[in-house]
C-alpha cells in the first residue's frame, strides 16, 4: 500500500482524495499557492506546502515544483484529481520518471487518448462507433470544404487536442466553413498549443452519456455504468445524473461493452470515462477522460464502490476489489455543481469573499465541497465550489430531494448558480426526462434571477454581521457569572 500521497491539486477534488486515503490510513500533503493560503484543503490537510504565486502558470502548472513538493514532504505517489494536469502526459511521466507514482494510467494512455484524431481510429479498430467526420491532413481549406460536402452540413469543427469547448465551432452553412475553420485553429493554438483541427458531423439535439470505466495491470476492466451529463452550458455540464433515461437494457449493455472496448484499446489502467454522444437511438464515441470525473460521486452513490479508493489500491499494484458480476446499481443519483457564477449575466465567474455559507445537510444528500463562511474565492482557478449530490429510489425522489437541498444551500457575498439549477431542474422538460446538450439554450436562453423582497437582503446582511460579531467577540457572557476560556475564545475550531 501507499505510504504518503501528494495531492497534485486544489478545492473540492483535493478534499475528497484526502477522504479516502484517511480511511485508508494513508497520510496526504496538500499544495496550494499564495491565493490558497486559508483554503479549506490546505487547513484539513496533514501537511501543506506552498508552491509559487497565485497564477496556476507559476504553482499548480509548474511540474517540477510539484515534484520537488513530493519528495520534499516523502510522499511516494502523486494524485492529480481533475483540472491543471490531470490529463497531462509530460506530468504522468515526469512524476513515474522521479521514481514516485502517478495514481493514474499510463503517460502512454494519457497522450494517445488525448489527441481526439488518434483516439478516432483507435475506436474504429475497436470497432466502437464514431461520428461521421475525419482529419484535413493537407491543412488546405479547399479541402475542407470538400470533406464537409462529404459530411453533410452542419459540421463542427473540433480542436485534435484539448477540450472544454475550446477550439471549437458549429458551422451551419458553407459560406461560414473557412472563417469557423481558421478561428478554431487559432483558439487551439492559443490554449493547447496545437492548431490542428478536424470535422464532425454535428448531431443536433443530441444527449451526452458517459461510461465510467476502471481497470488495474491485471487485464482486468468493468464499467460502473452509465452518467446522463446533458444539462450543460457552454460544452460544461452542470448537472450529472444516473441511470438515464434514455437506455433500455439491450443498449445499456452494448455501451457498457463498448466503453469497456475502448478502455482495453488503449491498455488502459485506473479510473476513467468514456462518453459517447447519443443521438436518435445511436451512441457515437465522443473521448475518453483520463482522470477521476467530476460527477464520478453519482456513480459511487449508487454502486456503493468507491473510485478514489479503487485508485489508491491500483497504483498500490492491487487487483481490482469486485468483477463485473458484482456491481449492481440501485436507486437514482443526480448531481449538481455550485458554481462561483452569475448566470444572468452569462454565467460569468464571480470571485470574492463568502460572508456566509449554509450547506444542506438530509438523509441520502452528499455535499463534497471546498469552502467555508469567510473564505475567499479567488479569481485565478475554476469556479467550481462545490458538489450537491441526492440519492433516491427513483429519478423523481432523486430530483425532489435535490431541490430541496437547493433551497437550504446559502451562500452569501458572491454570485453563484444555485437559483439557476433549481429552475432547471423544476423545468416540465427536465422532469420529464427530454434532455439534450442545448437544453439550456432552448429553455432558459434569457434567465434572469427571480425578485426576492426588498427587505430579505438587509436582513440577510443583518444575520451576516451578528455572526460575524459572535464570530469575533465569543458568546455573549452572563452578568456578574465568570467568564471561561470557551465563552470568550469566539469562533475556533481543532
Amino acid at each position: 500500500m501507499l505510504k504518503k500521497i501528494l495531492i497534485a491539486n486544489r478545492g473540492e477534488i483535493a478534499l475528497r482524495i484526502m477522504r479516502a486515503a484517511r480511511e485508508m490510513n494513508i497520510p496526504t500533503v496538500a499544495v496550494y499557492s499564495e491565493a490558497d493560503l486559508a483554503a479549506l484543503h490546505v487547513l484539513r490537510a496533514d501537511e501543506a506546502i506552498l508552491i509559487g504565486p497565485p497564477p496556476a502558470t507559476e504553482s499548480y502548472l509548474r511540474i517540477d515544483k510539484l515534484i520537488d513538493a513530493a519528495k520534499q514532504t516523502g510522499c511516494d505517489a502523486v494524485h492529480p484529481g481533475y483540472g491543471f494536469l490531470a490529463e497531462n502526459a509530460d506530468f504522468a511521466q515526469a512524476v513515474v520518471d522521479a521514481g514516485l507514482i502517478f495514481i493514474g494510467p499510463s503517460a502512454e494512455a494519457i497522450r494517445s487518448l488525448g489527441n481526439k484524431l488518434g483516439a478516432r481510429e483507435m475506436m474504429l479498430e475497436a470497432k466502437v462507433p464514431i461520428v461521421p467526420g475525419g482529419e484535413v491532413k493537407s491543412g488546405d481549406l479547399e479541402d475542407f470544404i470538400e470533406l464537409a460536402r462529404a459530411i453533410g452540413y452542419p459540421v463542427l469543427v473540433k480542436a485534435a487536442s484539448g477540450g472544454g469547448g475550446k477550439g471549437m465551432r458549429i458551422v451551419p452553412a458553407e459560406d461560414q466553413l473557412l472563417e469557423s475553420v481558421e478561428a478554431a485553429r487559432r483558439e487551439a493554438q492559443s490554449a493547447f498549443s496545437d492548431p490542428t483541427v478536424y470535422l464532425e458531423k454535428y448531431l443536433e439535439r443530441p444527449r451526452h452519456i458517459e461510461f465510467q470505466v476502471i481497470a488495474d495491470d491485471f487485464g482486468n476492466t468493468v464499467h460502473l455504468y452509465e452518467r446522463e451529463c446533458s444539462i450543460q452550458r457552454r460544452h460544461q455540464k452542470i448537472i450529472e445524473e444516473t441511470p438515464s433515461t434514455a437506455l433500455t437494457p439491450e443498449l445499456r449493455q452494448q455501451m457498457g461493452q463498448a466503453a469497456v472496448a475502448a478502455a482495453k484499446a488503449a491498455h488502459y489502467t485506473s479510473a476513467g470515462t468514456v462518453e459517447f454522444l447519443f443521438f436518435e437511438g445511436h451512441y457515437y464515441f465522443l473521448e475518453v477522460n483520463t482522470r477521476i470525473q467530476v460527477e464520478h460521486p453519482v456513480t459511487e452513490m449508487t454502486t456503493g464502490i468507491d473510485l478514489v479508493k479503487e485508485q489508491i489500491r491500483i497504483a498500490s499494484g492491487e487487483k481490482l476489489s469486485f468483477t463485473q458480476d458484482d456491481i449492481h446499481p440501485r436507486g437514482h443519483a443526480t448531481e449538481c455543481r455550485i458554481y462561483a457564477e452569475d448566470p444572468a449575466i452569462g454565467f460569468l465567474p464571480s470571485a470574492g469573499k463568502i460572508h456566509y455559507l449554509n450547506e444542506p445537510s438530509a438523509a441520502n444528500l452528499r455535499i463534497d465541497s471546498g469552502i467555508y463562511s469567510g473564505c475567499d474565492v479567488p479569481i485565478y482557478y475554476d469556479p467550481i465550489l462545490s458538489k450537491v449530490i441526492a440519492y433516491g429510489r427513483d429519478r423523481e425522489e432523486s430530483t425532489e430531494r435535490m431541490i430541496l437541498a437547493l433551497k437550504d444551500y446559502s451562500i452569501l457575498g458572491i454570485k453563484s448558480n444555485v437559483r439557476f439549477l433549481i429552475d432547471c431542474l423544476s423545468h416540465p422538460e427536465y422532469r420529464s426526462g427530454n434532455l439534450f446538450t442545448g437544453f439550456i439554450d432552448q429553455h432558459l436562453p434569457e434567465w434572469s434571477e427571480p425578485e426576492i423582497g426588498e427587505n430579505l437582503p438587509l436582513a440577510l446582511a443583518g444575520a451576516v454581521l451578528a455572526m460575524s460579531a459572535r464570530q469575533t467577540t465569543g458568546a455573549e457572557v452572563t452578568a456578574g457569572a465568570p467568564s471561561s476560556l470557551w465563552e470568550t475564545l469566539g469562533k475556533w475550531e481543532l
